[in-house]
């Protein structure tokens, strides 16, 4: 009887008539949330992420121990309660132990990678190590160094991987040996600003604890690992080099880079202007190995292993010669996820086509959320890491919504299907469609994730997607799958020009597009709620079926909306204390260098939504911006606060006579009194500044609040 009242209240007219208190919309809520009890799994995924971000947020590292026990609580609790009263058992589970156990899969991943990190640059001095990875770049060589040792760093202090800068004249050595490098070594950098992207965070959990600057050429020391031995994954990348050393003798520019990337996932020798046109044209998808390859690898495995068998009469109409395509397509897909060193987007796509294949063995349908939501909560407990990186978010994001809005037209596409396709020119029109639909649909759902992460979006990723999407898909990734199955032969060559045809297609359509005027547009960074709220909102019109559904569109309205409640630091200080940078007049940025951490600078001006990178300042100041110059002392006039700008040029400072609200010296003493205080010391200490002024006062955000509390400061 309870439980049909709840049904009840659920219904259509539960939404209309008298009663709008905060508990009668609670009630209401609740009853209509009961009714779709078959929905609430897909939330796991969803507070298991909301777990994930908690722990990332914490100013502090908690013991492991304590999460362990907070998470075995929640278990106690949720079990007690399912004992009692099941649906409130259900409830718990997801709304506190999933949670919790985010919590704990974050904590567990950090102390599983614990592992030394350069701080201060050092030398230059002696490195020697193994090579393990080679990157051929446009301008540069890169190499990554395993179980290096540092003339200059204790043993215990020593990072276990390096990556190595070398001088645009050397040669890339071979894999497995050991090399000795006289360089400059120097640990990861960290955000350029609060909560901006952490560089250093990033590296800890990719294992890489310093980089080395090469000043000489590296001298080779002979083979660490026998050329025909060694660990799986030497090699794999010894594979992946034949693949790149075998594209390079048939292509060449950013065809050969394009094409590696697509092979084996190494996009390092694509030329910056071709890697800039395909960012700014909406086509940078097509760079990271992601569903759409994954998909075409295990499909095509997948219709000629179907299609082979079906030749044999004998064994089609003995065996279910489609589940044994099914795994062979399985295994295929993983094979090519290892090859392109298993990034999130393909660990996603391929868990993803694994639980779909797995359906088909079963005979059941593969299609549905609850297939992404599997392969989520999958990533997230075996890399929680990759939920703060945008590959995690804008790949989900772009499923996940395109399977809601597919799930949303199913009855009208089986209505379509039913009445007849109208011939091939209908089945033309069909295809067109959905092409249309599905980028669409894919560039509203990651447009968020795109200005968060990188503050830009292409205004033309429609346009150039219909025409470098076919193309990949029924001329590039087939002609890449004959390829790779030649190569074994020594018979790949033809396969290899006939896929660098269909890439110098999608390069030109990168180039045309993204040389169309207003191409892009460049707005300022995004504060992390409003995409929090965009992506709850979402999840919450797509997972409910009801009319409670549409209270989403609250929480993605919170995104437009959180730009205008979010203002930009007004004084900036790079964590090396390098450069400081200020709010002009106009809103725009002035730095007191562009020759020192040009890179933050840089950033600082995406941030705010700058299209230019910052100017310097004038040596005499700028009156119209509130800056005066005498020297090395700078007065910066702005809201009501005077603040002195200290640089590290030789000679004296002459302390100005009016009082100061505060002090921000690049040196190591301040020279000048005032309430507020931030030497040299200080910034290298707690890293990048940013201050925010007001006629109240001046509020200081750090990167680093607590120096050490977490494991990769």
């Amino acid at each position: 009887m309870r439980q049909s009242t709840h049904i009840r209240i659920a219904g259509p007219r539960a939404w209309t008539g008298e009663g709008w208190t905060p508990l009668t919309l609670a009630r209401r809520l609740l009853g209509a949330l009961s009714a779709e009890q078959g929905q609430w799994l897909l939330w796991i995924p969803v507070t298991l992420s909301l777990g994930i971000g908690a722990y990332f947020a914490l100013p502090l590292e908690p013991p492991l121990w304590l999460v362990g026990v907070l998470a075995v609580a929640m278990l106690t609790l949720s079990l007690a309660l399912a004992l009692r009263w099941p649906l409130a058992g259900r409830l718990a589970a997801i709304l506190l132990l999933v949670p919790a156990l985010g919590l704990l899969a974050g904590a567990w991943r950090t102390a599983g990678m614990a592992a030394p990190m350069l701080d201060a640059a050092r030398g230059p001095t002696v490195v020697t190590g193994r090579v393990v990875a080679l990157q051929k770049q446009e301008h540069d060589l890169r190499l990554q160094l395993a179980d290096p040792w540092i003339a200059v760093v204790p043993t215990a202090e020593t990072p276990k991987r390096l990556t190595v800068l070398l001088r645009p004249d050397d040669m890339l050595p071979p894999l497995g040996e050991k090399v000795r490098i006289w360089g400059r070594v120097a640990g990861p950098g960290g955000p350029v600003e609060p909560d901006a992207f952490d560089f250093r965070r990033y590296s800890y959990f990719q294992g890489i604890g310093g980089s080395v600057v090469a000043y000489v050429r590296i001298e080779r020391q002979g083979q660490a690992v026998p050329a025909d031995g060694g660990d799986w994954s030497l090699w794999l990348e010894r594979l992946r080099q034949a693949i790149a050393t075998k594209v390079e003798a048939r292509l060449q520019g950013g065809a050969a880079g394009l094409t590696t990337a697509l092979l084996n996932g190494d996009s390092s020798g694509i030329p910056d202007d071709d890697l800039a046109a395909m960012r700014v044209s909406g086509l940078q998808h097509l760079i990271s190995i992601s569903g759409l390859h994954i998909g075409l690898v295990a499909g095509l495995v997948f219709l000629l292993v179907r299609g082979g068998l079906a030749l044999w009469p004998a064994l089609a109409l003995r065996q279910p010669i489609k589940k044994y395509a099914a795994v062979l397509a399985m295994a295929a897909a993983f094979f090519y996820m290892l090859m392109v060193g298993s990034p999130v987007p393909t660990l996603r796509s391929v868990l993803m086509t694994g639980i779909m294949l797995l359906a088909v063995l079963a005979d059941r349908n593969p299609f549905s959320l609850r297939v992404i939501a599997a392969a989520g909560v999958a990533v997230l407990l075996v890399v929680p890491d990759s939920l703060t990186g945008p590959s995690f978010q804008m790949s989900f994001a772009a499923v996940a919504a395109l399977i809601m809005v597919y799930d949303a037209l199913a009855p009208w596409l089986a209505r379509r299907r039913r009445e007849g396709g109208g011939g091939w020119m209908g089945k033309l029109a069909a295809y067109a469609g959905g092409l249309i639909l599905t980028s669409l649909v894919a560039s509203l759902a990651t447009t968020p994730y795109a200005v968060y992460n990188f503050q830009k979006v292409a205004n033309y990723g429609l346009l150039s997607n219909m025409i470098a999407v076919p193309l990949t898909s029924f001329w590039v990734m087939p002609c890449g799958l004959l390829a790779c199955l030649l190569m074994p032969l020594g018979l790949e060559g033809w396969a290899i020009s006939a896929m660098g045809w269909g890439v110098e297609g999608i390069l030109w359509t990168a180039r045309l597009v993204a040389g169309l005027p207003g191409a892009t547009l460049t707005l300022p960074v995004m504060p992390l709620w409003g995409l929090v709220g965009f992506t709850l909102g979402g999840l919450w019109l797509g997972i409910w079926q009801g009319r409670v559904r549409w209270w989403g569109l609250i929480g993605i309205l919170l995104m437009p909306l959180s730009f205008l409640f979010f203002t930009l630091p007004d004084v900036r200080v790079d964590a090396d204390a390098g450069v400081i940078g200020i709010r002009a007049a106009d809103g725009g940025l002035l730095v007191s260098t562009r020759q020192r951490a040009r890179f933050d600078s840089n950033a600082w001006a995406l941030r705010d939504g700058l299209p230019d990178p910052p100017r310097r300042w004038p040596k005499s100041g700028s009156a119209k911006d509130g800056l005066t110059c005498d020297g090395a002392i700078c007065l910066y006039r702005a809201k009501g606060q005077v603040l002195a700008l200290i640089d590290d040029r030789e000679g004296a400072v002459t302390c100005p006579a009016e009082a100061l609200n505060a002090v921000i010296s690049l040196r190591e003493e301040a020279e000048c009194p005032a309430p507020l205080i931030i030497r040299r010391d200080d910034i290298v200490r707690r890293g990048a500044h940013a201050l925010h002024l007001s006629p109240s006062g001046i509020r200081v955000e750090t990167t680093r609040p607590q120096p050490g509390a977490r494991p990769w400061q």
